[in-house]
């Protein structure tokens, strides 16, 4: 394992901190873990980033410059019989079988606690699945922060820890599908019914495992400062009731825009590039998921069918299950969408895809790393929530405008192949759909100004540096 050792009579005395980071098992808040510590080892400072050693060996490769103060701390998850060889991050796993995940990672709370011990840093940076990681640090005297990926409509949804916020008394599915009581203003922010029902395991816990809203408000409680992947310019309101329902300082980190490698695409782009070059402007859809989220067959069937409807050029990356789980297209549908339409079931370099001018609008499934990239470049989307807080975050930017909500059935979330059809049409070239064009050119303008961003960086640097210095007196 490897660490960076502070010896702990020592006070930092040159403003330089030492910060560690937990992220959970989960691609999709490794990532933004990674993108922070980059931009804080950028300024000087030293990371150590903890999680286990299949997940750091897939992490992205270090710019050379930061590659001496970004180490990487390798923490092999113990044996699980529940759990497949080499299964060590959510995209390892059926859905149903990540709470196996989670009951291994609670099994980290020794290897990390003497880690912590022996390296001491100035401050620990955890995600929400470690619920039981304040009050060892809190034991060592290391201030932490919950460093929040999911944006702040989402995180209030989750529930309260101030005593002056109404309690959290939801019981019943049905109670899910509302604007909680403590959200003092109108609001679409809520989980519908279908959604409730597939995530309700995990909002409930059984006894096996405890809940992940336990998870959010035992880190939520247990934390000095929340620091959240969001911005002022986004979402003010919501982040003002963050602090108010939690009793405690809430620090927006930024959006975190994804840096690219472009060592990691050089064999894919150029075929991709010369496709893309081919398609009129504005005109293409792109078509992603993440790198967890996977539809069922009857989705991808009805996708297919919708891309086919269009009418419109389509880039499609189609990520599926493999063996007898694994999903088919529709007969001869590639075969009659040759020219026109590409579907890649390898990985694709996103961003690059993304900033192509002939990509006019992005089907994807409403995870915040994906609608960032795609606002970066002012690609409108059309929104088609798979899991987790991807309902919530999609409810938010239909209120912004930001994207379109696929019309589903509210009981079982099926959708059409007709649904697919005209909202790609509706948001790509007709009238009812400029103000999602016209929505994200604007942000486009926030979200791709790195200077600006790079601000909450070192506002969020200089509370850790004055909070660690005040503890060093």
């Amino acid at each position: 394992m490897e660490s960076v050792t502070v010896h702990p009579t020592m006070p930092n005395t040159d403003d330089k901190l030492h910060i560690a980071m937990f992220p959970w098992l989960a691609f999709g808040h490794m990532i933004p873990y990674l993108e922070l510590a980059k931009l804080i080892a950028g300024k000087g400072h030293k990371i150590s980033f903890i999680s286990t050693p299949r997940n750091i060996d897939r992490l992205p490769s270090l710019p050379p410059n930061l590659s001496t103060r970004i180490t990487f701390v390798k923490l092999p998850l113990p044996e699980n019989p529940n759990l497949p060889e080499g299964a060590e991050a959510t995209s390892d796993l059926p859905e149903d079988e990540v709470a196996h995940l989670k009951t291994a990672f609670d099994s980290l709370d020794e290897p990390i606690t003497q880690f912590l011990k022996s390296s001491n840093p100035d401050w620990l940076l955890f995600d929400f699945a470690p619920y039981w990681l304040p009050e060892i640090a809190r034991n060592l005297g290391i201030p932490t922060a919950f460093f929040s990926i999911f944006i702040a409509s989402s995180f209030t949804y989750l529930g309260t820890t101030s005593p002056e916020a109404p309690p959290d008394d939801r019981k019943l599915p049905e109670d899910y599908t509302v604007s909680p009581k403590w959200v003092p203003f109108p609001s679409t922010v809520a989980l519908r019914l279908f959604e409730v029902l597939r995530l309700y395991k995990r909002i409930t816990g059984d006894e096996t495992n405890v809940s992940d809203l336990y998870r959010f408000m035992g880190s939520a409680r247990g934390c000095d400062v929340i620091a959240m992947r969001s911005c002022e310019e986004f979402e003010p309101e919501w982040l003002s009731l963050v602090q108010v329902i939690h009793g405690k300082s809430v620090l927006p980190i930024g959006l975190l825009s994804t840096t690219a490698n472009d060592d990691d695409d050089k064999d894919t782009w150029p075929s991709i590039k010369e496709w893309l070059d081919r398609q009129r402007k504005n005109t293409v859809v792109y078509v992603a998921f993440g790198t967890e989220a996977m539809p069922c067959q009857e989705e991808v069937t009805e996708i297919a069918l919708g891309l086919e409807k269009s009418g419109l050029p389509f880039f499609w990356v189609l990520k599926t299950k493999q063996g007898t789980d694994a999903v088919k297209l529709p007969e001869g549908f590639e075969e009659r969408n040759e020219g026109r339409g590409v579907v890649c079931r390898g990985w694709a370099p996103q961003l690059k895809i993304l900033a192509h001018d002939s990509v006019g609008v992005f089907l994807s499934h409403s995870g915040w790393s994906s609608v960032v990239e795609a606002l970066t470049f002012g690609r409108p989307l059309v929104l088609l929530p798979m899991s987790n807080d991807q309902g919530l975050n999609a409810r938010l930017f239909g209120e912004k405008k930001v994207g379109y909500e696929l019309p589903r059935d509210d009981g079982d979330g099926s959708f059409t192949s007709e649904a697919v059809a005209e909202s790609l049409r509706m948001v790509i070239e007709k009238e009812e759909g400029r103000a999602y064009r016209d929505k994200v050119k604007e942000l486009k303008h926030l979200v791709g100004d790195r200077k600006r961003q790079n601000l909450y960086v070192d506002k969020f640097l200089d509370y850790l540096t004055t909070h660690q210095r005040r503890r060093s007196i």
